[in-house]
């Protein structure tokens, strides 16, 4: 079916059964302090070392404003030279030099940035396939290695999604719905190519950004790939009598712009947003690819003959956010993918998809029934993969050789996804979907501790209507000083099986509880790779229930004895 319908900033969500689309209508304006601190360590037998920076700009489109003002780049100590150029796709690059360097080079860029979302009604009707594009728009039309608008099962895919779209936006939302409910967030892939994230359905941001383009540049769709950075600090959604709370780690991200004739260039977010970026969104640089869009953050260094190693880099990032205002509403449609995804207000003619029905939760065993099984396999079961012990501080990608004596370390996008678990006033809780009768003995959360005060628990709770409800058990108490000290996350596990737990297949909740002063931050994934779009919740003293959610999943595992078949 297909409709010209008006819709406000989309938010879809899904129950069992069907998709949630909740329209939202609002804005965000905030001015930022900026700060970004860089030190480089130069490898022993350095002869030159090179540093790429590309200036950020200000730029406008009908939803994503941003204004860069006061900008000032430092170094210390003085570089021996510095040159500045604006490459072919309109990036102003800064590159520095040092002659062999032996102390450690320090780069602080500053600036303000005024960003802001304001979500009008846009009107788009370009027709599909869309008309010709002049030469400057038709560049990013072309396909490249890691955008690969070649491959057979990426062109497939493309016009099996995109068949009868009458409209550009029709054809765009097909895409992206697609995209949301089939791949899912994994924070360091084997690869980060369209082709990769096709056939594997996961990856990171670059992976979402490179297969949006693929499928879209494949039917006639100019997209260009745009890096910088993303900010920690979070925002919240009135949705009806409930509150959406949403975050991004703070460091380096990869998204999309798409080019509307109407319109202009609008950003995307792939892994959750149409026609727009929120202001926590920093734009630096843009490309056809991740492969093009390196300059930023590039090390370079030439080395003496016969010496090895590399050069020691750490990023350092801070935001301020002197003024902050935020008024995002919602109300409820019945149209959408199963998972997250954010759309402004689209006046335009588009088919009204809905997702595949999720499957039914597990049929309840009765009590008198589960303590007749035996309970011998040992499950492990729950959102599993996070990187483990790294310090994101200091992650640096591989060397490359380019040319006879040169070196390179491009930027990462390794990031830091967590919550403070244990502020003052707030309570969070992650879901469980359990598919068999278990003996429970332990579940795990992937934390790290900040200090050595206070005690942790956690709490299990039964499940109604997607919120948790009936108290059951308590774990045993963990201090802070029992966890270990370590560079990153690792699980921490909380002990049931004094509590003899049996549970039967089902929906469960596990809540973080604490007391004193511990500082502890609890690892996430972005959406929700095992779960439910509801499954990750919070409480504040003032709420009497569990009405406050999260737009991602804690790491978690659940571990014990399933019964035999």
């Amino acid at each position: 079916m297909k409709t010209v319908i008006m819709a406000c900033f989309a938010l879809l969500l899904t129950d069992p059964g069907f998709a949630e689309n909740y329209l939202l209508n609002g804005g965000q304006e905030s001015r930022i302090q900026y700060q970004m601190v860089q030190e480089v360590q130069p490898a022993s037998g350095t002869q030159r070392l090179m540093l790429n920076y590309v200036v950020p700009t200000s730029f406008r489109s009908p939803t994503y404003n941003q204004e860069i003002s006061q900008l000032d780049i430092t170094f210390s100590p003085r570089p021996s030279a510095r040159k500045e150029n604006i490459d072919k796709r309109g990036n102003n690059v800064v590159e520095v030099f040092w002659e062999y360097p032996t102390l450690p080079v320090k780069t602080a860029i500053n600036f303000t940035a005024l960003n802001s979302v304001r979500l009008d009604t846009l009107r788009t009707n370009t027709p599909f396939p869309l008309p010709r594009m002049l030469p400057d728009v038709a560049a990013y039309l072309q396909g490249t290695r890691q955008v690969d608008t070649r491959n057979a099962s990426i062109r497939r895919k493309a016009f099996e999604l995109t068949a009868g779209a009458g409209t550009q936006f029709d054809a765009i939302q097909r895409i992206l719905t697609w995209m949301v409910d089939h791949m899912h967030y994994v924070l360091n892939p084997e690869s980060y190519d369209a082709t990769y994230s096709l056939d594997s359905g996961k990856g990171n941001c670059q992976n979402f950004s490179h297969l949006a383009a693929a499928l879209m540049r494949t039917v006639g769709i100019p997209v260009r790939i745009v890096n910088g950075i993303t900010l920690k600090e979070p925002y919240d959604i009135q949705v009806e009598n409930s509150i959406m709370t949403m975050k991004m780690a703070q460091g380096r991200h990869s998204w999309i712009e798409v080019y509307f004739p109407e319109m202009g260039w609008v950003p995307f977010d792939p892994q959750g947003s149409v026609l727009f970026v929120s202001n926590r969104f920093i734009r630096v640089e843009v490309g056809l690819d991740n492969s093009e869009t390196f300059q930023d953050g590039l090390v370079r260094w030439t080395r003496s003959k016969g010496v090895s190693g590399r050069p020691r880099i750490e990023e350092n990032i801070r935001a301020g956010f002197v003024s902050d205002q935020v008024r995002l509403f919602a109300r409820k449609a019945d149209y959408g993918p199963r998972d997250l995804l954010l759309v402004p207000q689209v006046e335009a003619v588009f088919s009204k998809l809905t997702p595949q029905p999720l499957p039914p939760l597990p049929e309840q065993i009765p009590g008198e029934i589960l303590s007749r099984l035996r309970y011998t396999s040992p499950y492990v079961f729950g959102n599993l993969e996070f990187p483990e012990n790294v310090d994101f501080m200091m992650v640096q990608g591989p060397a490359r050789q380019r040319g006879e004596d040169t070196l390179e370390i491009r930027k990462n996008f390794l990031v830091e996804t967590a919550e403070y678990v244990t502020t003052r006033g707030k309570q969070y809780a992650q879901t469980f979907i359990l598919g068999k009768p278990m003996q429970l003995s332990r579940i795990g959360l992937a934390l790290h501790k900040f200090s050595d005060e206070g005690q942790l628990w956690l709490e299990l709770f039964r499940d109604n209507n997607g919120r948790p409800a009936d108290y059951i058990a308590t774990s045993e108490i963990i201090t802070s000083r029992q966890m270990n000290y370590a560079s990153g996350y690792s699980w921490v596990d909380f002990a049931f099986e004094k509590s003899k737990i049996l549970l039967s297949p089902g929906r469960y909740w596990v809540a973080l509880g604490f007391t004193e002063s511990p500082i502890v931050n609890w690892f996430f994934t972005y959406g929700k790779p095992v779960g439910p779009p509801d499954g990750t919740r919070y409480r504040t003293l003032f709420d009497e229930e569990w009405s406050r959610s999260l737009a991602f999943e804690f790491n978690y595992r659940v571990m014990g004895m399933a019964a035999e078949q």
